[in-house]
């Protein structure tokens, strides 16, 4: 095995066993802020997966949407949840048993598939730039509509944020949450 190619193997196995490890975390941390931050490391490291792959434009793509959810979703947490950022302790599992079967399951048979599939042949040839061909399959002739899509969606989200917080969190009952309602 080349130097290359051996840490190309060693890069899959450290990025596999993180994303795994940070997956079973997010069951594991007692909050909702630390699961979701918990998440995105893992979608991260599978995004880096898919770079080591060889198709950095889906694992940038993977990136950007994940970072720019989870930080949504912690906004949102932050703007309406009881518990101040969810940080405060929580169980984080919801019917332990039927997840188990469920996991289980859904594991058994991928792996199942994995086995029982009839796998095609590889082609006689490799594209040149498969970044480039993915890329222009997935959009196409439609990449102004996605780039105006992904600008309208952010500017909705900012005007969102903005509208709801009017007044701080604090403003109705001052910093000590004491004062009187106003």
């Amino acid at each position: 095995m080349s130097g290359g190619a051996l840490m190309g193997a060693v890069a899959f196995w450290v990025l596999a066993v993180a994303a795994v490890a940070c997956a079973v975390t997010v069951f594991v941390v007692d909050s909702m802020a630390r699961a979701t931050f918990a998440l995105l490391a893992s979608f991260l490291f599978g995004a880096g997966e898919i770079i080591l792959l060889g198709l950095d434009y889906l694992g940038v793509v993977i990136v950007v949407m994940m970072i720019m959810e989870m930080v949504i979703m912690a906004v949102f947490m932050v703007m309406y949840m009881m518990n101040p950022a969810g940080l405060m302790p929580m169980s984080m599992v919801h019917n332990q048993r039927g997840s188990l079967l469920t996991a289980g399951t859904v594991f058994a048979s991928l792996a199942a598939g994995i086995f029982l599939v009839p796998w095609p042949a590889r082609g006689p040839h490799r594209p040149a730039d498969p970044t480039f061909d993915l890329g222009k399959s997935l959009m196409g002739p439609h990449m102004l509509t996605m780039m105006l899509l992904g600008v309208t969606l952010f500017a909705t989200m900012v005007v969102t944020v903005v509208l709801a917080s009017q007044q701080g969190r604090y403003d109705r009952l001052g910093d000590d949450l004491k004062g009187k309602a106003r």
